[in-house]
């Protein structure tokens, strides 16, 4: 196999890998923020508890490949047509965010209830009590989950080839099947490996920095 051919498998895999990370990048966008919110809404508003636990109970206790293929072929029959990138965000945003809600949830209910009955003694807030006290101390202890999740996350963005994206598996396929070699599977176990490592080290920081947190 000459370089020519080795560069241009490169950049025909790099383009799956791009639509890969973007699939990562914009769930982590979605999951996050989504999954603040809603764990907040389970936290004041009990009449609402019901609800959202039972969003946390389909989409953690579902496969994510089903809830994939109902975003694609079930909404049309709904009337909802989506484009098949937004099919991987929404579903993969939705997915996550359901995983993110019980880890956030699970670290605000290990959290002494002697804190939050001084900070009622000094005046605070119960708004001010979730988000500056027990949330900032979920999220710290809450980091190894995280990371754990996060890396199963860029491992999971696989399944967007279901839907028929081009991401980074699918083109591997295709690589391998049209040139006969197994080399495109190396490529891509040193990019999720790469990947995952760096999202394991960025965590590491991030958990690092919480430490010097009062």
């Amino acid at each position: 196999m000459t370089l020519e051919y080795w560069l241009e498998t490169s950049l025909y895999l790099a383009e799956g890998a791009a639509l890969s990370l973007s699939v990562f990048a914009v769930t982590l966008l979605i999951a996050f923020p989504l999954s603040l919110l809603l764990a907040a809404i389970d936290h004041f508003i009990p009449s609402l508890r019901w609800l959202i636990r039972g969003f946390t109970l389909l989409f953690r206790g579902t496969p994510l490949m089903l809830q994939l293929f109902f975003f694609m072929f079930g909404l049309p029959a709904l009337g909802i047509r989506l484009d098949r990138l937004t099919v991987a965000y929404v579903g993969f945003g939705m997915n996550y965010a359901a995983y993110f809600i019980e880890i956030i949830r699970a670290g605000v209910e290990s959290i002494p209830k002697d804190q939050e009955e001084s900070a009622k003694v000094l005046g605070a807030t119960s708004s001010q009590i979730y988000w500056r006290i027990l949330t900032p101390q979920a999220l710290r202890m809450q980091v190894p989950v995280f990371t754990n999740e996060t890396i199963t996350l860029i491992k999971d963005t696989a399944l967007v080839s279901v839907i028929a994206l081009s991401d980074l598996l699918r083109k591997v396929r295709e690589v391998v099947s049209r040139d006969f070699t197994i080399s495109p599977f190396f490529m891509a176990a040193i990019f999720y490996l790469a990947i995952s490592f760096l999202i394991a080290e960025i965590l590491k920081r991030v958990e690092k920095q919480f430490d010097f947190i009062p």
